[in-house]
């Protein structure tokens, strides 16, 4: 019998769009401005094809799993061009049935009217950058919508997909408990399956993580954000979804990611686009590739067969390490047969210890991260690899 936790040898495809109508303050994504640039954007999905091609070459026959557009914003992308990169991947990773094939989106109302467009071009789920339902917070965020253009956006796209679901960004300067409990409660009255809440991060080479070197940015401290992680978790709890990821939220299984869930399984999946990170099996050696970061670098590596800025094989230990600590973020956790390359075992220090901490616990041969170890799980990571 096959386990339903094992991604096999299908693969997973995702798309890196670059281009965004303005750079928010907290990004550190591989981003640029969207600005005058229909040749190069025109360019870049012919590389994209053509980087497809040859890795369908690399790969050999393999079975399509899903397909995720992220970036960037790729609801900028000319509905078009998504379809020809859908209808590409389907015929030479022939899927088994349906599959999943998610967009990013931003609910702009530009993007917003593309929305139709998108789902004829074979988008079945939309994951729509909200991030706030308050003007002065979206302000604070740098986003091009007000809270009236999400609404909007969200009733458009309910007409159009019936997979939805919401990012939201909390942790924000000043933001209480009380705040962040209404504003979660008034974006599940919108109807998504799907909630992934992030706290906000202040990244060193971004226009926030500036500001707090100045001192002009001054984020809540470990507590506030404690207690603002455990409003989320008691909030979305109570409306029925489950936490089935550190930063995911699922209203029952059939809600879930499912190309989230293959890469956290550890699935191969390519990555198309600049900068965009794949994960492949070549020669039965696990393969780690980023590829190069600048579009124009890209398109021209992607012209001379060398799309790719990285290309590593994985050794047993590094592979095992990785698939470690992505399925430790979820509630199915990691196969306990990950731990023997590593050199460790659930008989002995740190995994024994972790377990009678109460941090991690063993269920039909699966280590898993306990509701105590999951909001501090970088620290459990950190003592199990260490």
């Amino acid at each position: 019998m096959t386990d339903p936790l094992d991604p096999g040898s299908d693969v997973g495809l995702y798309v890196h769009w670059p281009y965004c109508a303005r750079i928010c303050p907290y990004c550190d994504f591989n981003v640029v401005r969207d600005r005058g640039r229909t040749e190069e954007q025109a360019g870049l999905v012919e590389a994209i094809l053509t980087d497809l091609r040859a890795q369908r070459d690399l790969t050999g026959p393999r079975r399509l799993a899903s397909i995720f557009f992220g970036g960037g914003t790729p609801s900028l992308m000319a509905p078009d061009a998504v379809a020809r990169i859908v209808a590409a991947a389907r015929d030479l990773f022939p899927p088994a049935g349906d599959i999943e094939i998610t967009l990013e989106a931003n609910p702009t109302d530009a993007e917003a009217g593309r929305f139709a467009a998108l789902a004829d071009a074979g988008i079945n789920r939309l994951s729509m950058g909200v991030q706030a339902l308050d003007d002065a917070a979206l302000r604070f965020l740098g986003r091009d919508h007000s809270a009236a253009e999400a609404l909007r956006a969200v009733d458009l796209a309910r007409r159009a997909f019936d997979r939805l679901s919401i990012d939201l960004i909390y942790a924000r300067p000043d933001q209480t408990p009380e705040d962040w409990a209404a504003e979660l409660t008034a974006a599940l009255a919108l109807g998504f399956e799907h909630v992934s809440p992030y706290q906000l991060t202040i990244e060193p080479t971004t226009a926030f993580g500036r500001a707090f070197a100045r001192g002009t940015l001054t984020p809540p401290d470990e507590y506030r954000a404690a207690s603002l992680y455990e409003t989320t978790q008691d909030v979305l709890s109570a409306a029925g979804f489950e936490a089935y990821e550190v930063s995911n939220h699922a209203r029952g299984p059939a809600a879930r990611s499912s190309h989230n869930l293959h890469v956290w399984r550890g699935g191969d999946y390519l990555g198309l686009g600049p900068g965009a990170h794949g994960r492949l099996t070549l020669d039965g050696v696990r393969t780690a590739t980023v590829a190069h970061r600048r579009i124009a670098d890209y398109v021209a590596g992607v012209s001379s067969l060398t799309p790719w800025s990285e290309r590593d094989a994985q050794t047993p230990v590094d592979a095992a390490e990785e698939c470690l600590l992505l399925a430790l973020r979820t509630t199915e956790g990691a196969p306990v047969a990950l731990l023997s390359p590593l050199g460790l075992s659930a008989e002995r220090a740190p995994v024994a210890d972790l377990i009678g901490d109460g941090f991690l616990m063993l269920k039909a041969e699966r280590l898993i991260a306990t509701e105590r170890g999951r909001p501090v799980l970088d620290g459990v990571l950190k003592a199990l690899l260490t």
